[in-house]
C-alpha cells in the first residue's frame, strides 16, 4: 500500500506482458513525504479516482499511450465491471490498470543498485523516475535553491520576489524508490531510465501537461506544475499512476490554492515546528548517509481541525466537478470552496 492508495494484483506481470489490477483509492493524505497522516479527508480517495480517470481518457483520446483501464462500477448484476468514467452512477474508488514489473531497488545506506534494478526488469518495468513538469516557477519552489534563473534558460539576474510565469515549461527529472526524493541531472536521469530514452520520457511529459493545462483552463483553473510516472513496455513508454490530480499536480483558482499543496501550506502555518522537525531528520540522514531519515523525526503531526478537514473535503469534490464539467459529487460551487479555504 502506498500512502494514500492500496494496490491489487488480478494477474501478476512478466517479463514479456503486462499484468492486471487495480488502484483501490482511500481517504488518506500525505504531505512532507511523511505517508499516512493522522487525519482521513471525506470523499478525497473518490476526488482523486474520478479526476485521474478523466485525465487518462483524455490523454487516450490524443493517442497517449497509458495503464488505465477503466474504473471499476457495480454492474446491473450486482457484479463489478470495467467501465468508462461516464458510465460510472457514482463517484468511483477503483481504477483498473494494467500492471508492469517493479523489481526491487537493493541499497546500501543512500547508495541505491540501479543496474540490479533493470538486471531484473528486462523490457517491462516502471521506469524508477518522477517526471515534473513546472509552468510558474513560485516563491518557495524547490527550483530557486537549486538553480539560479539562468540555468533553466531566465533572463533575471536573480529570482524575483513573485512568482514567475514560464513561457516555455521546465521540465525535470527526479527519484521514484529513494527514501528522500532527489532531482537529478540529465545525465544521471538518463542512466536510472534504463530502457526508457529520456528524450521520450520529456515529450511525453509535455504533452501530459499540454492536455492538463488545457483542460483546467476550461475550468478556470491555472494549472502550475505536477508530474507523471511511466512503465515501459516492448520499446514503448505509456503514462503510469495517476496524471493530473489535486496529489499529483498544482491548480489554482483566481490564485488560491485548489490542491493537496493548500493542506501542506497549512501545516506550514499551524504547526511549523514539526514542519522543521521533518526538514531537520533529513538533513541529519543525508549527512549521516542514512535513507531512513523518519526514524530520526522527533514530533509527530497533529490531526486537523474538523473545519480544515471538512473545507478540504469540499474543494477536493468541489474542484473536481468544476475540472471534470460533471456534478459527480454533491459539493458546493468551486468558487465558494475556494473562498472558505481562503479564510483558513
Amino acid at each position: 500500500m502506498t500512502s494514500v492508495k492500496e494496490f491489487r494484483v488480478e494477474a501478476e506481470p512478466s517479463p514479456n506482458a503486462l499484468g492486471r489490477g487495480a488502484f483501490v483509492f482511500t481517504d488518506d493524505y500525505s504531505v512532507f513525504d511523511w505517508g499516512k497522516m493522522p487525519d482521513e479527508i471525506p470523499e478525497k480517495g473518490a476526488s482523486l479516482c474520478s479526476m485521474g480517470a478523466f485525465n487518462f481518457e483524455l490523454l487516450e483520446d490524443e493517442g497517449v499511450p497509458t495503464h488505465y483501464r477503466g474504473v471499476v462500477s457495480g454492474g446491473d448484476d450486482g457484479e463489478d465491471e470495467v467501465v468508462s468514467l461516464a458510465d460510472a452512477d457514482e463517484p468511483p474508488t477503483e481504477m483498473a490498470i494494467d500492471l508492469t514489473q517493479v523489481p526491487d531497488l537493493p541499497r546500501s545506506g543512500r547508495n541505491y543498485d540501479y543496474d540490479a534494478y533493470h538486471a531484473a526488469a528486462g523490457d517491462n518495468y516502471l521506469v524508477p523516475l518522477e517526471v515534473v513538469f513546472r509552468n510558474s516557477v513560485p516563491v518557495g519552489s524547490s527550483l530557486r535553491r537549486r538553480a539560479d534563473p539562468s540555468d533553466v534558460g531566465l533572463d533575471f539576474p536573480e529570482w524575483p520576489e513573485g512568482v514567475v510565469q514560464l513561457e516555455k515549461p521546465i521540465v525535470e527529472f527526479s527519484t521514484k524508490y529513494e527514501e528522500s526524493d532527489r532531482y537529478l541531472s540529465r545525465t544521471e536521469a538518463d542512466r536510472i531510465a534504463g530502457k526508457a530514452d529520456i528524450a521520450d520520457l520529456e515529450a511525453v511529459a509535455r504533452e501530459v501537461n499540454r492536455v492538463v493545462t488545457e483542460r483546467a483552463a476550461t475550468a478556470d483553473l491555472t494549472h502550475e506544475d505536477g508530474k507523471i510516472e511511466c512503465l515501459y513496455v516492448g520499446g514503448e513508454i505509456r503514462v503510469a499512476d495517476v496524471v493530473g490530480t489535486f496529489d499529483e499536480n498544482r491548480f489554482t483558482f483566481h490564485g488560491q490554492q485548489v490542491s493537496k499543496e493548500f493542506i501542506r501550506q497549512y501545516h506550514k502555518r499551524t504547526q511549523p515546528e514539526w514542519v522543521e522537525a521533518v526538514a531537520q531528520a533529513k538533513e541529519t540522514a543525508k549527512s549521516r548517509g542514512l535513507a531512513d531519515w523518519k526514524s530520526l523525526c522527533d514530533l509527530d503531526p497533529e490531526p486537523l481541525d474538523g473545519g480544515v478537514v471538512e473545507a478540504a473535503s469540499d474543494l477536493y469534490a468541489a474542484g473536481t466537478n468544476a475540472y471534470i464539467g460533471r456534478e459527480l459529487f454533491d459539493a458546493p460551487a468551486l468558487e465558494d470552496a475556494v473562498a472558505v479555504v481562503r479564510d483558513l
